[in-house]
């Protein structure tokens, strides 16, 4: 790319927006010059409105940490000079999916982290390497919301990454039903151990809102586009239960899962090591080379040794074996910070510019 696509980051100061600024200081085609936060933090600079808040280990981007925040509910201000827009914000559902209509009726494209617009039924939710074919559905979405540039694309929830990869891969075999139980760091929840010492040797078993995301969000990620909307799969039927335990970084899930075909461990292992998508195809800068790793030993994956695979991007399965009451179960691992989240987030805004969906205002 011969000259950077302008971002802005909104929702910038919180652990999401945090992550986006880091992952975006040295990016190859994007260039951060707007912030964007609530009225409390705007007129500071960065490095004020976040204080003692910086959450990453990696330090904040000095470029970054000069620059001035802006209200994020100054749209046109915030909009007039970025390409497009990453969406991190912390406000209710409601006030979410109003504003990121609004950034996208400027003509400014929203990709979103936020779980906001992930049911509106013409916005594309998308994990990159398995359905970047909703992105068709864009035009629909502007034509609702009568742009010509401006919509709204959107990430899937983070736990999802440590399953719902698999089930793409074995998708020949026609998955059909799976159980799933999530153990979800602490990260998910915006929080470091630091402000969440009640979490050290703790587990908490209920996280609000996330049985249902972990349920129904794989559904749309295999569904179809009809008649200008996204309709969500019937298949496979999850049941899932979401614990938070004391990890900093990394959901784990321990799935069980039948297939309507009967396949062997060996084609199992085979599809998931071969399975690629248009981020490997195009080589985008994000994209891990492996998309699924498979790990052998019995002990792995671990938070501690695979959960920054790929630089964070890919996802580990591994304990595949045949089960007594379903077909096989497994254990898979992803970093929900960045594959999760703020990661996939910029490989959807990658695919989305290699796709001719962003670019140059």
């Amino acid at each position: 790319m011969d000259k950077k696509l302008k971002v802005g980051v909104l929702g910038a100061t919180g652990m999401v927006g945090q992550r986006f600024i880091s992952l975006l200081s040295d990016h190859p085609w994007f260039e951060v010059t707007a912030l964007a936060a609530s009225g409390r933090s705007a007129g500071k600079t960065y490095r004020e409105a976040v204080g003692g808040r910086w959450k990453l280990e990696t330090p904040m981007p000095e470029k970054a940490a000069g620059m001035t925040v802006l209200n994020v509910s100054d749209i046109e201000e915030v909009s007039r000079d970025v390409d497009f827009v990453f969406s991190a914000v912390d406000m209710t559902k409601d006030e979410i999916r109003r504003i990121e209509e609004e950034y996208a009726k400027t003509e400014t494209p929203v990709v979103s982290n936020n779980s906001a617009h992930r049911w509106t039924q013409d916005v594309p939710m998308v994990i990159p390497e398995i359905n970047p074919g909703h992105f068709d559905v864009i035009p629909f979405q502007k034509k609702r919301l009568h742009t010509e540039r401006g919509f709204i694309a959107v990430k899937p929830n983070c736990s999802i990454q440590a399953y719902t990869p698999a089930f793409a891969a074995w998708k020949e075999f026609n998955p059909q039903r799976a159980v799933v139980t999530t153990y979800q760091a602490i990260s998910g929840a915006g929080k470091t151990f630091r402000d969440w010492p009640e979490m050290e040797g703790n587990i908490i078993p209920y996280i609000g809102g996330e049985e249902e995301k972990s349920e129904k969000e794989p559904l749309k990620i295999f569904g179809r586009i009809e008649n200008g909307v996204i309709v969500p799969s019937d298949d496979p039927k999850i049941t899932c239960q979401c614990v938070r335990v004391p990890v900093l970084n990394g959901h784990t899930a321990a799935v069980f899962v039948d297939f309507e075909k009967k396949p062997s461990k060996e084609e199992l292992i085979e599809k998931l090591l071969s399975f690629r998508g248009l981020p490997q195809e195009k080589e985008l800068p994000s994209a891990p080379k492996q998309f699924i790793r498979y790990l052998e030993e019995d002990d792995r994956p671990q938070v501690r040794l695979d959960v920054d695979a790929g630089n964070g991007m890919s996802v580990s399965i591994g304990r595949l074996r045949e089960d007594t009451l379903f077909g096989w179960k497994f254990i898979g691992l992803a970093h929900n910070t960045l594959r999760g989240a703020a990661g996939g987030a910029v490989l959807c805004a990658e695919s989305l510019v290699s796709l001719g969906y962003i670019d140059h205002k």
